[in-house]
């Protein structure tokens, strides 16, 4: 207990009279950041007057624009969810075989695969980064093998230049779910310019948000007219008639006009989200046993989630301090538990043995997403570091 009490004294929990709403009040691992109804108002408005509600109107198509320019990018293509974004880039990329993925991620990565048909292979994650561990993915290729899938996880960038190496080596499609990534930069720009397709998803609980909504991330004008036309059902260009087999994925221009309205106070968000994620840092330092996951290559980071790990030296387990902040009106998270490769439709592919992903299984009976979101105030960001400390052996 030594090794803690200077930490202990340092994050003194609040008494009972003093204490942060935290203490009486939930407090979740996200809450989506709002701007004012009024501001959103005058969007309405235009959508009423005009009255086209979807087909990629204007609201649509300066959303596209805007994103392009604000991330950095040449071509977006926008849908309703991050999901049907992955469902059909993966379409597009015109995939079959084998594809190498990773077991730590939402399930959606995986299940993304098998809407089309695709055969996933885990292959273990890297323990620092939590990413897909390159290392490890030249032996899990074979010649079912059509592409790599990793995943930005936590928003933090995979090992970009090893992953494309690998693939030109063997001839592989990377397609980059970015679902976390909005904004997260490495030394060559947006994380989305990596690999040949990148998606987003705009979730309510993503640092930006359409309410709903996603989008795919392409690098010619070509394939994004093909994107375009598989999330309109397949319709030509006029409408006139369906030429391939398409969805509709199409996002509506209410999301399309709250996304603009977001994007306005985005920055500001951001910056709230690096002050909060450099207060937690500054706080768990000094406690044995908690790591702060930290991202590895990247420039500008979106902190979209704050991940510790709750290693051996801590002298609880994660479960004990999951419940100990539970008790306390503090839910965080533990993602990504169970992994993907334990599911019922996944288990009993040989890749996803356990034995084959042992970082894995470690890494996810250690972590908590603590809450991260732009109107978490100080006083409940230091109560949090408090309870960490005072569950600490």
């Amino acid at each position: 207990m030594a090794k803690h009490a200077q930490t202990r004294k340092t994050w003194e929990q609040p008494s009972a009279a003093s204490a942060p709403a935290s203490d009486r009040q939930a407090v979740y691992v996200t809450q989506p950041a709002l701007p004012e109804l009024e501001a959103f108002l005058p969007y309405l408005q235009e959508i009423w007057d005009s009255h086209i509600l979807t087909n990629g109107g204007s609201m649509h198509r300066r959303l596209e624009a805007a994103l392009c320019a604000y991330l950095g990018v040449e071509h977006i293509s926008l849908f309703c969810n991050g999901t049907q974004a992955l469902i059909t880039a993966l379409q597009v990329a015109g995939l079959s075989g084998e594809v190498i993925t990773t077991p730590y991620s939402f399930v959606a990565t995986a299940h993304s695969l098998l809407w089309n048909n695709l055969t996933p292979v885990f292959v273990d994650i890297d323990p620092h980064t939590l990413n897909l561990d390159p290392a490890r993915i030249e032996a899990a290729i074979t010649e079912k093998t059509t592409a790599i899938l990793p995943v930005h996880c936590y928003g933090y960038p995979c090992d970009v230049e090893a992953i494309r190496a690998i693939a030109e080596r063997h001839g592989l499609q990377v397609i980059y779910d970015a679902a976390h990534a909005f904004g997260a930069q490495d030394a060559s720009g947006s994380l989305l310019r990596h690999g040949d397709l990148a998606i987003l998803s705009f979730h309510a609980t993503k640092v930006f948000s359409t309410f709903e909504g996603g989008a795919i991330i392409c690098r010619d004008e070509a394939t994004k007219r093909r994107i375009d036309q598989l999330k309109n059902f397949g319709l030509s260009a006029d409408g006139t008639t369906v030429e391939v087999t398409g969805t509709n994925g199409k996002l509506s221009e209410i999301h399309a006009a709250f996304g603009l309205l977001q994007l306005q106070g985005v920055d500001e968000a951001l910056e709230k989200r690096r002050r909060i994620d450099q207060r937690y840092r500054a706080g768990l330092a000094g406690i044995a046993g908690i790591r702060c996951i930290q991202g590895v290559g990247e420039t500008v980071g979106n902190h979209a989630y704050f991940p510790i790990l709750v290693e051996p030296e801590f002298g609880v387990g994660r479960d004990a301090l999951f419940a100990h902040l539970a008790a306390h009106n503090i839910h965080g998270r533990r993602y990504f538990q169970p992994l993907i490769s334990g599911l019922p439709m996944y288990r009993e592919y040989p890749s996803a043995s356990p034995a084959n992903l042992p970082v894995a299984h470690q890494r996810v009976e250690q972590v908590i997403c603590l809450p991260i979101y732009p109107d978490l105030d100080d006083a409940t960001v230091d109560f949090i570091i408090g309870l960490i400390a005072g569950a600490a052996a």
